[in-house]
């Protein structure tokens, strides 16, 4: 039996990953849950009568928060179960010896110590929370291969990868990451400089949270991936490839130095590569409907538009550049995406906050944790006061 505890169990990943639990009730038990702020889809999972549901712990963000949580737990609900606030109970949640599995899907920052802890302590982590590998993909490698625990994706691309990669016994020559262009793969930069809020959230192809949409919209996303990718598989960058896949049906390819191209198809949907993650060794069974070939049509791919896509080149230098660039470069993207979310700037201000912030910036080699901490705080500060500049200078279209 497999003890679980999920990070982000009331998000999109979190609700996938409490259904791979309760569809396999002799392999898992969920053991806890933290849901940041969203306290009442989190009593509700909790009040679940499921026989796999063997709750030790809850965890949520703020004090406030927990007694709110309280209040609505059922007395039976609340009798042996912790409700921790905040990271320490996270980090106190993701290292208990009643837990083998985290699934890491909290959004931002606040993945990151968990996910350490989890590593350090010999956990299995399933990883979902892009920004863990992004800011500091050097002090997750170091607790990855220094201790016993094992690191698996949950992310479409990097999971396609995984599956590639298992078991090669050469090194590959190039990776790539599919993309699927998102809703301006074909617009103007004029059209991407009007572009609304509601415009920029359709996205052609997955269902997600608005920061992430955003970031699919500027193709950050991608170079956010590329960066995971080089953690994860111990790749150079220069060899991490992005090209457009509009349809998205093939989420990664692999080239090999015999010349040839492997890749791996699948119908979108993120069961697949969370119940993946949770299942491993065993393989995932009928996760998401077969692909027919005979109907596939045709599949058509494209080079990404550097010139009106210019924030995957910005995410491939940070990531060059090292330190802790990378970890100014996600904070500043969260800042200003979240200002252009509540209509403050355009769209195409999301890339010259996030440049404007990179070059001021004066980087450290080989930061810990906490010189990670200080250049995030001064880059959400940087790049805030960069949207107040430039807020009174955009028309932003509701």
């Amino acid at each position: 039996m497999t003890r679980v505890a999920i990070l982000g169990a009331t998000g999109s990943i979190g609700q996938l990953a409490r259904d791979v639990v309760a569809s396999h009730p002799g392999r898992f038990e969920l053991v806890g849950m933290a849901a940041g702020t969203r306290v009442e889809p989190l009593a509700e999972a909790a009040s679940q009568e499921a026989p796999w549901l063997r709750l030790r712990w809850l965890n949520v963000a703020t004090a406030e928060a927990r007694e709110r949580l309280e209040a609505l737990l059922p007395p039976a609900q609340k009798a042996g179960v912790e409700i921790t606030v905040g990271e320490d109970g996270l980090v106190a949640m993701a290292q208990a010896p009643e837990v083998d599995l985290v699934v890491v899907a909290v959004v931002g920052f606040a993945g990151l110590a968990p996910t350490l802890a989890a590593l350090r302590a010999g956990k299995r982590v399933a990883l979902a929370t892009k920004e863990s590998l992004v800011v500091a993909g050097h002090l997750v490698r170091e607790a990855w291969r220094g201790g016993k625990g094992e690191l698996f994706p949950v992310d479409s691309e990097h999971s396609a990868l995984w599956q590639l990669l298992e078991g090669a016994r050469q090194r590959p020559s190039r990776l790539y990451l599919t993309a699927s262009g998102g809703p301006f793969r074909t617009a103007s930069r004029e059209a991407m400089a009007q572009a609304t809020v509601e415009e920029t959230l359709r996205h052609p192809t997955w269902s997600m949270g608005p920061k992430i949409t955003v970031d699919s919209a500027t193709l950050m996303n991608k170079g956010f991936e590329v960066l995971e990718a080089a953690w994860l598989f111990d790749m150079e960058l220069d060899r991490i490839h992005v090209v457009v896949h509009p349809q998205s049906i093939v989420h990664a390819l692999v080239a090999w130095p015999d010349g040839s191209l492997t890749a791996q198809l699948a119908v979108p949907h993120m069961r697949l590569p969370v119940e993946r993650a949770m299942l491993y060794p065993d393989g995932a069974v009928e996760s998401v409907p077969a692909l027919d070939p005979t109907t596939l049509g045709t599949l058509h791919f494209e080079p990404v538009d550097r010139a009106r896509f210019p924030l995957l080149d910005a995410a491939y230098h940070a990531g060059k550049l090292g330190g802790t660039y990378p970890a100014v470069l996600n904070a500043a993207d969260e800042i200003a995406v979240q200002a252009f979310l509540d209509g403050r700037i355009r769209l195409v201000d999301i890339e010259r906050v996030v440049h404007q912030v990179l070059e001021r910036h004066e980087s450290h080699d080989a930061p810990d944790l906490e010189t990670i901490r200080e250049a995030d705080r001064w880059a959400r500060h940087e790049a805030e006061d960069l949207c107040q500049v430039l807020e009174g200078r955009s028309r932003v279209r509701s």
